[in-house]
């Protein structure tokens, strides 16, 4: 689908951005990582921990050449892109380790240049190599990549499949107020700018409820109704989808052409540009997955995980190109998918969680026709949250997980003060994964899997220090494994 995405200009345009950095690169390795995520899956979380266990020399036994004592040092630089916002790790940093607080999520685009120096393990390589790459990691939401699709869907089709989707089981009851106001709203009416507003008014209230933790709903183009930023309020904004357009071409001056004029505005002056300019220049990928935010609001929500997934891949470019066709077009090679939060279960768990999010990403790499990458599955904890220990029930030993859970989250009554360490049995994901995708059951909106399974979310740990007073690097759960698939082979 990404080759449908842009036009010939396009792609000239794409062709010579490519070449320049290529030439740059010539003296300068460089490797473009791209991440992303749905909202809360851990992106600024994942870079911040991902830079500080580099820069202090973290903990990483699966990353070959951490581990072989062949990086020298990694640093910080002046990222390449003077356009693009930079991403706060300073601030990040200073709210996981000093106030014990998640950073906010991802609003925006934002990117950042870790510089690597190391000693290739080659000695051929050590003749002809700087032994230096620079690392340049462009955070982006998850939500602007679901609009990639509707760069190949008119509006009639845009507005058909959102209220097949409307309609679905797992959303019927929170689309409904906007479908009955677009069921009084005559599309072949003169434009009028407060039907207009209504209508996306409450076309954005039914895309936030599918957001919230009851549903934990992914799929929700258009991304920018969730995170409107510098947009809100303008017209490119404010339009919504219109029920029984069928084929026919919009009046002149009747607000199906007002509202397919401002789907393509959209289009054009949001969602192209942001393709073009951010994601055609990848050379690598993680996509960031909150399985268990999903697992708790039940089969609907994994089975709109799976969709969103299958989107989202769609929308790269994969393979490996030759060395000609590498100077003018980047193609991505490696995407890694990871479950965040995995200590939130017990390590018994970790191959389940790991289990299905590789059978979503495999089912989303079939249905998406993805190839020519390599596409990996981790289940990861960036900055690990918790340890575990057991506790006595009776004649069982359970083992537990403990933590400072957030203040508000709750268990079985009892409401947690966001200050007391407490130690938690999460329960076991079940043996049998097609459970977690089955939405054939009579109450699938709200039928998670298995009522005594128990996540909730922990405060950040509190950093031990050494006896001269530094902070250790944040502890995590294979932040090494992910780190040697991404980039591994660019430090060989």
């Amino acid at each position: 689908m990404a080759s449908s995405l842009t036009t010939f200009t396009d792609e000239a345009r794409i062709a010579l951005d490519t070449l320049s950095g290529r030439a740059t690169g010539l003296f300068s390795p460089s490797l473009r990582l791209g991440v992303t995520g749905l909202s809360r899956a851990g992106k600024t979380v994942f870079i911040s921990a991902l830079v500080h266990n580099l820069i202090h020399g973290g903990r990483l036994p699966l990353f070959e050449a951490q581990k072989s004592g062949r990086i020298a040092r990694a640093f910080l630089e002046q990222q390449p892109d003077d356009a693009v916002p930079r991403f706060q790790y300073e601030d990040h940093i200073a709210a996981l380790v000093n106030d014990r607080a998640w950073p906010d999520s991802t609003r925006a685009i934002s990117e950042l240049r870790l510089t690597i120096e190391y000693e290739s393990a080659s000695g051929w390589s050590r003749m002809f190599s700087s032994g230096k790459l620079s690392v340049d990691i462009v955070d982006y939401p998850g939500e602007w990549l679901l609009d990639l699709p509707l760069l190949g869907k008119s509006f009639a089709d845009f507005s058909r499949e959102a209220f097949e989707m409307a309609v679905l089981p797992v959303r019927e009851d929170l689309s409904q107020a906007w479908r009955t106001l677009s069921a009084q709203i005559d599309p072949n009416a003169d434009a009028d700018e407060m039907s207009a507003r209504r209508l996306a008014e409450s076309f954005a209230a039914y895309l936030k409820a599918c957001k919230l933790d009851e549903r934990a709903l992914s799929t929700l183009p258009p991304g920018r109704f969730l995170m409107p930023g510098d947009l809100e309020g303008s017209p490119a904004l404010t339009f919504a989808p219109l029920a029984g357009l069928g084929d026919r071409r919009p009046r002149p001056g009747s607000l199906h052409a007002m509202m397919d004029r401002r789907y393509e505005a959209y289009k054009t002056h949001v969602v192209k540009p942001f393709f073009r300019e951010h994601i055609t220049r990848l050379d690598r990928q993680i996509v960031l997955i909150d399985a268990m935010q999903a697992l708790n609001a039940g089969p609907g929500a994994m089975a709109d995980l799976e969709r969103a997934v299958t989107e989202i891949l769609s929308c790269f470019r994969p393979g490996r190109g030759s060395f000609l066709t590498d100077l003018f077009s980047r193609r991505i090679d490696r995407i890694l998918v990871a479950a965040t939060k995995a200590d939130h279960l017990h390590h018994e768990s970790h191959d389940r969680l790991q289990a299905i999010v590789r059978r979503l990403a495999d089912r989303a790499v079939a249905r998406a026709n993805f190839t020519g990458a390599d596409v990996d599955v981790v289940a990861m904890a960036a900055m690990r949250a918790t340890r575990e220990g057991t506790v006595k029930q009776g004649r069982e030993t359970l083992p537990v997980i403990i933590g400072t859970p957030i203040a508000g989250e709750k268990i079985n009554g009892e409401t947690f003060d966001g200050k007391t360490e407490t130690a938690i049995f999460p329960g076991d994901l079940p043996e049998n994964i097609d459970a977690v995708f089955d939405i054939s059951g009579p109450d699938h909106k709200q039928d998670s899997v298995d009522p005594a399974i128990r996540f909730v979310r922990f405060r950040p740990p509190k950093l031990e220090r050494t006896a001269e007073g530094v902070t250790l690097s944040l502890p995590h759960i294979r932040l090494d494994r992910a780190l040697q698939f991404l980039i591994g082979d660019h430090l060989a």
